[in-house]
C-alpha cells in the first residue's frame, strides 16, 4: 500500500462530490441536466511488471458527462415560453452575430423592445420566416422579430359552403312564383355569410337554392346585404348566380356545375360580383361601388334525404384588427393573434440536434456550444427527422432527482472517509516501521 492510492481516492471523490452538489444547486434551474463523474482505475505503466502482481495506483476521473433525458413540463403564463418535448435545442445567438449560434433546452423568452424574441441575457432566438399563404417555415435560418402592428383588412375572394341540399324536394310545379329575395315561396333554402370589402366593413352574402326541372340540379340566387345580385330593375326578374348539380350518388357533379351568366354555364367555382361601396361616406359618393368577384365553392356540398343543413362555411376576408398576442404551436409555428379573431402564422423555430449530444460543451447560462465531439447540428422545424415537439406557455424543468443526488452525496462522504482511512492506515504503519529497534 502507498498514498498515491488513498490520494487519489480523495481526488476523485471530492471532484465526485463537486458534480453532486452542482446538480442539487441547479435542481431547480429551467432546462438544466444532470452530470455524472464517471472513473476509470489507474495502473502503473511498468512494461516488466506481471500484471497479475501489479495492485494499481489508484483512480482517475475518466469524464463528468451531462445526461440529456427528459425533464418534466410544467405551464406558465407566459405564451413565450417554450418546452422540447423529445429531443433537440433552442438556437440562440447574440445581436451583434447571428451565426454565432449556442444552444439550450431553456424555454424562458420573452419580447425584448425591437420585438425579437430572447433569452434573459438577450440572446435572440433562431428562427424561419413563414409563407404567408401555407404558413410553413421557409428561407434562411435567422433571428426571430415578432409584428408590432395591427393587419390590415382584406377583401373576400372566396367563399366554401359545405351544405346538404334536400333530395326530397319536389321539382318546382308551374305555379310556382318566379324568384324573388321577398317571396319565401320562391326558393327552397337559403343560408348566408359574412364578407368584407376592401376597408374591412362587414357585409352578408346570402344563398337562396330553388330546385330546377332537372333532376338533381339546383339554381342559386345571391343577394348582398338584402339587395340582389346581380342588380334587378322591376318588372325585370332576378337570373341565378349558378347552379349546382348533385351526381345520383348525391356528391357534386363539378361539369355542371358553377357561373350562370345569361343562362350559359362556366364550370367551376361559381362567381359572385359584389357590388362594393367605394366609400363610406353619406349619398352621393356612396352610390359608386366596384365589382369584386367572390369565387364561391360547394365542393363539400351533398344532397341526401335529410333536411337542409349548413355543415360549414368559411370565406378568405376579415376586418382589420389589432394585434392581442401570441401563441406556440407544437411545430413550432409562432401565432399573432388579433383582435378581429384572426390568428396568422409569424414566424417558426428551429430546433438543432446533434448526434453526440455529450460533446456538447457547457458554457454556462444555460448554454451548451457544438464540438467537434458532439457533431454539426442539424437544424430544421420541430416535429421533423429526430426533433420533438413543442408545448408553448410551458418550461421543461431540471432532469435532476434531488433524492437521489443526495444518496449519491452520501455514497461519494463514506468514499471519501474510506480513502481518507487508508491514509491514515499508511501513516500507521510508516510510524511502526520508524519506532522499530
Amino acid at each position: 500500500m502507498s498514498f498515491q492510492q488513498g490520494i487519489s481516492g480523495l481526488t476523485a471523490a471530492s471532484r465526485n462530490l463537486e458534480v453532486i452538489g452542482n446538480n442539487i444547486a441547479n435542481a431547480n434551474t429551467v432546462g438544466a441536466k444532470s452530470s455524472r463523474a464517471e472513473f476509470a482505475d489507474v495502473y502503473a505503466n511498468a512494461s516488466l511488471r506481471q500484471s497479475s502482481l501489479t495492485p494499481g495506483m489508484g483512480v482517475a476521473v475518466a469524464a463528468v458527462t451531462q445526461q440529456f433525458t427528459q425533464g418534466s413540463v410544467r405551464t406558465t403564463e407566459n405564451p413565450l415560453d417554450m418546452a422540447i418535448n423529445g429531443a433537440g435545442f433552442f438556437c440562440v445567438a447574440p445581436a451583434a452575430a447571428s451565426a454565432d449560434l449556442s444552444y439550450t433546452r431553456a424555454g424562458e423568452f420573452q419580447l425584448d423592445n425591437a420585438g425579437y424574441i430572447v433569452t434573459s441575457a438577450g440572446m435572440r432566438l433562431q428562427g424561419y420566416a413563414v409563407d404567408p399563404t401555407t404558413g410553413a417555415g421557409a428561407g434562411v435560418l435567422g433571428p426571430i422579430q415578432l409584428p408590432a402592428d395591427g393587419i390590415a383588412p382584406k377583401v373576400t375572394t372566396t367563399a366554401a359552403f359545405g351544405l346538404d341540399l334536400d333530395s326530397r324536394t319536389p321539382a318546382p310545379a308551374a305555379t310556382m312564383p318566379a324568384f324573388s329575395l321577398a317571396n319565401p315561396a320562391s326558393y327552397s333554402s337559403t343560408t348566408s355569410s359574412a364578407i368584407y370589402d376592401q376597408q374591412g366593413n362587414e357585409h352578408v352574402m346570402s344563398l337562396y337554392f330553388r330546385r330546377t326541372a332537372v333532376d338533381n340540379q339546383w339554381e342559386v340566387y345571391s343577394a348582398v346585404d338584402g339587395n340582389p345580385v346581380p342588380p334587378v330593375t322591376p318588372p325585370a326578374t332576378q337570373l341565378p348566380s349558378g347552379q349546382v348539380t348533385f351526381t345520383p350518388a348525391g356528391t357534386i357533379d363539378p361539369a355542371t356545375s358553377g357561373t350562370l351568366t345569361a343562362g350559359v354555364l362556366t364550370a367551376g367555382d361559381m362567381t359572385v360580383d359584389v357590388p362594393f361601396p367605394t366609400s363610406t361616406l353619406p349619398s352621393p359618393p356612396s352610390a359608386s361601388t366596384t365589382s369584386a368577384p367572390v369565387a364561391v365553392s360547394f365542393t363539400n356540398s351533398t344532397q341526401y334525404g335529410n333536411a337542409f343543413g349548413v355543415n360549414a362555411v368559411d370565406q378568405n376576408g376579415y376586418a382589420s384588427g389589432q394585434l392581442t398576442g401570441f401563441s406556440v404551436g407544437g411545430t413550432g409555428t409562432v401565432n399573432a393573434q388579433y383582435s378581429n379573431g384572426k390568428t396568422l402564422a409569424a414566424a417558426q423555430v428551429a430546433l438543432a440536434d446533434f448526434r453526440n449530444e455529450q460533446g456538447l460543451s457547457p458554457i454556462g447560462g444555460n448554454l451548451w456550444r457544438a464540438t467537434p465531439d458532439s457533431g454539426a447540428p442539424a437544424i430544421s422545424a420541430p416535429g421533423t427527422a429526430n426533433l420533438g415537439t413543442l408545448q408553448g406557455g410551458a418550461l421543461e424543468e431540471s432532469n435532476i432527482d434531488i433524492t437521489q443526488q443526495l444518496v449519491d452525496m452520501i455514497t461519494a462522504q463514506r468514499s471519501y472517509q474510506a480513502n481518507a482511512q487508508t491514509i491514515k492506515t499508511q501513516h500507521q504503519m510508516l510510524n511502526t516501521l520508524v519506532n522499530l529497534r
